[in-house]
């Protein structure tokens, strides 16, 4: 069954404005991002530049991360002119306005401004002031604000696990909005049968609690049991799904038709499985194989797993097939 005859619902993310939108760089530099301009057609974005917001125009002179009067504060080396209290003001009115269903953010990497991580934070004021590494003062507010969000930048969106990981997390929370639209326990029921194994992945423990919340022994209301599924969900796409937890996984559905199988076809599954282990394939080769064999065998229930496809083919590169379990 397709996403439209589900009803599901397209990705809402914050991305930098700077990342295809706009010339708002400091050097009136735009950048052109490969996984930003394949999100754009299939997710709703809000966009914006911090330090445009704040007046500082383009082109302009840099800004830097500094510490000063005990506190963090955005700095004009060329100026001398301080613009963190600016910032901070726009930032929490900017983030606390963002829809709170908001299913991620794609930040611009080590700006003063968006930087989540990897910014570099000066020491002092003075030009020959030493750095550390920290967060822009917009990047703050978002962690502050949205932390149980997904979170990424460009750079790090360059690596096929981190990819894979954002991506999977957006559409799933988009597909449990729907959940939430339609506000019935039988479409929590459904969500949660079609992302069983997605989320014995990510987290069996998690998962597991989630069962229970779907089945509420309790009788709690709708209106409970939903923000306490969501709060288990996020917790459970914070994590980073271990290889071995895949491992586990694919068995667990291989146990579903074994039965059905050769001698040879077991054999050849138990292969693989030690190949994906010592690293020789990737993760892509046992599940194909597995959704070949259910189609094969009619198992509808696997067939309508999101562990397949939690997120749309399309954003998948050929290149990213061989890739390995970097993270």
């Amino acid at each position: 069954m397709n996403s439209s005859s589900r009803g599901e619902l397209r990705p809402c993310v914050f991305i930098s404005r700077c990342l295809g939108y706009e010339r708002c760089r400091w050097n009136a530099e735009i950048i052109d991002d490969a996984c930003v301009e394949a999100l754009k057609p299939r997710v709703d974005v809000v966009h914006e530049c911090p330090e445009m917001a704040i007046g500082l125009g383009c082109p302009r002179d840099p800004v830097r991360v500094v510490r000063h009067d005990g506190d963090l504060d955005l700095l004009q080396p060329a100026s001398g002119a301080f613009f963190g209290a600016n910032m901070r003001e726009w930032s929490r009115a900017f983030v606390e306005n963002l829809p709170a269903d908001i299913d991620g953010f794609i930040l611009k990497s080590r700006s003063p401004s968006c930087g989540w991580k990897d910014v570099k934070v000066y020491h002092s004021p003075a030009s020959d002031s030493g750095a550390a590494i920290g967060t822009g003062l917009f990047g703050a507010e978002v962690l502050r604000r949205f932390s149980n969000r997904p979170i990424e930048d460009e750079g790090r969106l360059r690596n096929f696990s981190l990819r894979e990981r954002f991506l999977s997390a957006i559409f799933t929370l988009a597909r449990f909005r729907a959940v939430e639209a339609a506000a019935s326990i039988a479409a929590l029921v459904e969500f949660h049968a079609r992302h069983k194994y997605f989320l014995l992945l990510y987290n069996q423990k998690e998962m597991r609690a989630l069962g229970s919340i779907v089945g509420n022994l309790e009788k709690k209301p709708l209106r409970e049991v939903l923000p306490a599924y969501r709060a288990g969900l996020e917790r459970a796409l914070a994590g980073t799904p271990k290889f071995s937890s895949l491992i586990n996984v694919v068995e667990h559905a291989f146990g579903g038709f074994s039965d059905s199988l050769s001698r040879e076809e077991k054999r050849y599954f138990m292969n693989l499985v030690e190949q994906y282990r010592d690293e020789r394939i990737p993760a892509s080769v046992l599940l194909n194989l597995l959704y070949g064999w259910a189609i094969r065998f009619g198992e509808s229930y696997l067939l309508d797993q999101v562990l397949f496809a939690p997120y749309p083919l399309e954003l998948v590169r050929i290149t990213d097939s061989g890739k390995g379990r970097d993270s």
